[in-house]
């Protein structure tokens, strides 16, 4: 069934309106009367909630005007079409009404068959932008990924300092956001389902993800992806006070939210607030420092950075070392799941167990590094890589000379034990790649080939998949796919004399308004204008 157009009426003279109303027989001819109002202030909200297709308004009225509501309309929606009604015949009206862009500007008397017959004319580009409209928004929807990663960017250049300013706010302009406040905070958050992160799609983390973006975003956080390192969320808040506050909030809200799901645990860190963008790499240092104390703790948490105060013993025994503090599984459970840009991090939360003067013994220094050592070792055997790839982190003497030297060795080391990782995982992802582009080539006519689908085909979570893809690739894995449909149709267009709306379906697009809105967008010709240029060469 079609979709009947929509009518919304303002008119501030009760009379009138009412024989616009009751005099044209709208469901008759196709249209649907939503709503009506006396004046423009009264009138725009009412338009927001019914979203009509066609307003019709007089130009003078009480409290906001025909041409001031006009000019409202279409700057919140550009889409609308607008029938101005006037009693006036001057040409500033009418010129001020079409600079506003809109569609009528008819004077009053109108009887309902002229009326009706001006409405009539805007049928046809009415049903023009609907269609544009729902094809944009279906590429926005596919093209969210591309979005994220662009997202994902952003955030890493907040966060690592590698962009001018300028450059972090000409890019979130790009992608709309607002980064602009007068204090920031940070808080990295993961929910855990399962033992292998990378295997695991569950059901319960995705909601409990979408539930912890409605409860950030209630704050005007900015939440970003961070793949399969959770999420990261920028608090903005006015003064320090401020953002602590709403920081409290989220943190309070995660947790009432997480009491509901015995079967998950979840990690968070947050830093301390920062008055500048500019100051948002040591807010996430510290953020990252809190967050890479999950690897010491059993217990699901969130923490907030504070430095660890120690008093210097001028003595040292090991009877004082708590043994827990050097658990060797702690050490492998980071080289399974952690990241190389968490090491130091993690390092520091290691040392930060004991006190500054156990590492000021030269032999609780010698201990510790060969507990440590040893951890590293046994992890690059599990994973079965060649034992000989650790012989480079044999301990010299000068490699625990004093707590420094101590800091640099266990960094080294365990950065080294995670490249042997990271090459093992990397032939393995080349040949899940190569997997994920088989079964694209023989299934790209598949209309709903999508992420989640080929995560399943091969075992991996979405975002991780998505995380493998884009680096292995260099692109998203829906740009990858929509490159791939639109050279099997330019192939088509230029070996074949099929139909348009053939080879829309064969390259797996089964609206061919859709295929070509997208071969358009994304080659800079229409089908027909490709196929056309390539026989005229």
């Amino acid at each position: 069934m079609e979709e009947k157009i929509k009518v919304f009426l303002v008119e501030d003279e009760y009379v009138v309106r009412e024989g616009i109303k009751n005099k044209i027989d709208w469901e008759s001819n196709g249209y649907e009367f939503v709503g009506e109002a006396g004046d423009g202030e009264l009138a725009f909200p009412m338009i927001e909630k019914h979203r009509p297709d066609i307003v019709i308004t007089d130009i003078k009225m009480p409290f906001m005007d025909g041409l001031e509501l006009s000019r409202l309309i279409k700057k919140e929606f550009p889409w609308m079409e607008i029938i101005i009604l006037s009693g006036y015949a001057e040409f500033d009206y009418a010129k001020e009404a079409i600079s506003i862009g809109v569609a009528h500007y008819l004077t009053k008397p109108i009887n309902s068959d002229e009326l009706l017959s001006q409405i009539d004319s805007l049928k046809e580009r009415i049903a023009e932008k609907k269609q544009e409209r729902s094809l944009r928004e279906k590429y926005m929807a596919e093209m969210a990924e591309n979005s994220m990663e662009e997202q994902r960017k952003l955030f890493r250049h907040m966060v690592l300092g590698d962009l001018s300013l300028s450059g972090i706010i000409e890019l979130a302009r790009e992608l709309g956001i607002d980064i602009s406040a007068g204090q920031y905070n940070i808080l990295l958050f993961q929910v855990i389902s399962g033992h292998h992160l990378q295997t695991e799609y569950s059901g319960s983390v995705v909601s409990i993800y979408e539930q912890m973006e409605e409860i950030a975003k209630n704050e005007n956080a900015l939440v970003f992806d961070r793949s399969i390192e959770g999420k990261a969320i920028v608090f903005k808040g006015d003064s320090p006070e401020d953002t602590d506050e709403r920081l409290g909030r989220v943190i309070s809200g995660l947790e009432e939210l997480l009491a509901d799901y015995e079967h998950v645990k979840y990690h968070g860190g947050a830093g301390k607030s920062v008055s500048r963008i500019t100051e948002l790499p040591e807010c996430y240092r510290q953020a990252s420092q809190a967050y890479a104390h999950r690897f010491f703790t059993s217990r699901s948490g969130i923490r907030i950075y504070a430095p660890a105060e120690h008093t210097a013993a001028e003595t040292f025994s090991l009877s004082s070392v708590d043994p827990s503090k050097i658990s060797r599984g702690r050490i492998v459970e980071f080289l399974r799941t952690g990241q190389k840009d968490e090491i130091e991090f993690f390092v520091d939360e290691f040392f930060d167990g004991f006190g500054d003067g156990a590492l000021d013994s030269a032999m609780f220094r010698q201990y510790l590094a060969t507990e440590y050592y040893f951890a590293v070792s046994s992890f690059v055997e599990e994973i079965g890589a060649d034992r000989s790839g650790i012989n480079a982190f044999d301990i010299a003497a000068g490699d625990i000379k004093d707590k420094m030297s101590t800091r640099d060795y266990f960094i080294k080391i365990t950065s080294g034990a995670m490249d042997i990782r990271d090459a093992g995982a990397g032939n393995r992802y080349r040949s899940v790649i190569d997997e994920v582009r088989r079964y694209i080539d023989e299934n790209y006519s598949d209309e709903e080939l999508s992420l989640n689908k080929l995560a399943s085909h091969v075992n991996f979570s979405p975002n991780h998949l998505s995380a493998v893809f884009s680096a292995q690739t260099g692109m998203t894995f829906i740009k990858y796919l929509t490159d791939y449909r639109m050279n099997k149709a330019k192939e088509l267009l230029r070996c074949t004399s099929k139909r348009g709306t053939d080879i829309s379906y064969e390259v797996g697009y089964k609206d061919p308004h859709y295929f070509s809105y997208l071969f358009k967008r994304t080659q800079g010709v229409t089908p027909t204008q490709y196929r056309n240029r390539q026989g005229g060469e």
